[in-house]
């Protein structure tokens, strides 16, 4: 029998030969990951139950970023527990202020998650590794609860949509245009449930960048995962992450897909979600008339260095629209350092922008960038539901990197060819 990549990865580690779509299975994880706002409620439950001693404290990942540098008492309270509980159980790779970042870009930078992989995370957004060829999926915080006891999951396997896209990129258009102008065709429903398989020429030459950034997003198309076969440019990347040996697996020529999508996106312009749905995406092109107040670079969707590197490149030697707000939130302090390394970090400051510490930040409406009534920011997140960013009569526009560093200079929503 043919399978896809996610349900090779599954029956691997369910012990099971082969596993089919709409079959329930328990699985062992490779990592199980919480952040400052998921992973609490899962160590109240894990201490609830009576439990001692987690089943392996290096495969148990804790990050506090969503509310981190703590923002008040309450957020200071649940980073504590994260803190406590980890140096309870000797948690090897729980990251602090100074070493944490945001962290579905953390754990990739740091060779924690690889090709072949189960990991499983108390945040929606733990699709992104997928991007390196592993079954990446959120899940709740009682489920992450029992990974922490007996190293386990309790899963349905999802059907898989494969997405090929052919064709060439313009120039400014990259990973979150792809990802943009997909759930723009499917919609947020689109593949409930299932996983996105991301394939075809163009995926093939995109950077692994652009390529967590897609799978990133799978979520917002109702996704459990979002998976990129891995290739010469996989290997590259965790080459020099030498802890765990990778495994490289490939979908069967014949396996069964539920759908099968493909696109020729040669021609296609950069792409913005509208407010209030990830799916309400139009060219940038057509919203030259839309004046922003906020621009905010960075998050798990686009906080890397190329991410920067784009938007520094357009702001160089430009200045911030007047009356305009700019924050740059670099994925990592590694990202950060190499920022200001390069000259980054000059460059957005110097526009007139803050360069802030590695954080979630404004993307959830935590902290650092909540926008008021009447507000209107474009940013590189992930999510534009109302209310996502503060005021529920606040509007969020989405874009890639290239796309907000030029409205940042013009004040409007603004195709990046136009600076």
């Amino acid at each position: 029998m043919s399978h896809t990549i996610a349900e090779k990865i599954l029956s691997a580690h369910s012990g099971k030969k082969e596993v089919y779509p709409g079959e329930f299975i328990e699985a062992n994880v490779d990592i199980a990951l919480g952040n400052d706002i998921t992973a609490p409620l899962a160590i109240a439950e894990f201490k609830k139950a009576g439990f001692k001693k987690v089943f392996d404290n290096n495969r148990i990942v804790l990050v506090p970023d969503h509310f981190a540098p703590a923002k008040d008492l309450r957020s200071a309270n649940q980073c504590k527990i994260l803190a406590d509980f980890a140096k309870e159980h000797g948690i090897v790779n729980y990251f602090e202020v100074g070493q944490m970042g945001i962290e579905h870009v953390l754990l990739p930078e740091k060779g924690l998650v690889l090709p072949g992989d189960l990991v499983i995370g108390a945040d929606s957004h733990t699709c992104t590794y997928g991007a390196l060829g592993c079954y990446s999926t959120g899940v709740g915080s009682t489920d992450l609860a029992r990974s922490f006891v007996d190293g386990k999951v309790w899963l349905k396997v999802p059907g898989t949509i494969k997405f090929i896209f052919k064709g060439k990129l313009n120039k400014w258009v990259g990973g979150k245009d792809l990802i943009l102008f997909t759930i723009g065709k499917i919609g947020v429903d689109g593949a409930l449930y299932k996983i996105m398989e991301f394939t075809g020429p163009v995926i093939r030459k995109l950077g692994m960048d652009d390529r967590l950034t897609m799978s990133n997003m799978a979520i917002e198309a109702g996704a459990r995962a979002g998976i990129i076969e891995p290739d010469g440019i996989t290997k590259k990347y965790i080459s020099k992450f030498k802890a765990r040996k990778p495994v490289f697996y490939v979908s069967d020529k014949d396996a069964h897909y539920d759908r099968v999508y493909e696109w020729d996106i040669t021609g296609l312009e950069p792409q913005v979600a509208c407010p209030h749905l990830p799916s309400n995406v139009k060219p940038a092109g057509e919203l030259s008339d839309i004046k922003v107040d906020q621009v905010v670079i960075g998050s798990c969707t686009n906080g890397r260095i190329s991410d920067l590197r784009i938007a520094a490149k357009i702001l160089k030697r430009r200045k911030v629209s007047p009356g305009l707000k700019l924050i740059v939130f670099p994925g990592t302090q590694k990202i950060y350092l190499d920022a200001v390394k390069e000259g980054l970090a000059g460059i957005f400051v110097k526009a007139g922008g803050v360069f802030s510490t590695p954080t979630c930040g404004p993307c959830l409406g935590g902290h650092m960038g909540i926008l008021t009534e009447g507000e209107t920011c474009i940013a590189t997140t992930n999510r534009n539901f109302i209310g996502r960013m503060g005021s529920p009569k606040s509007f969020v526009y989405l874009s890639s990197p290239a796309v907000a560093a030029a409205s940042v200079i013009t004040g409007r929503i603004t195709h990046p060819g136009e600076i």
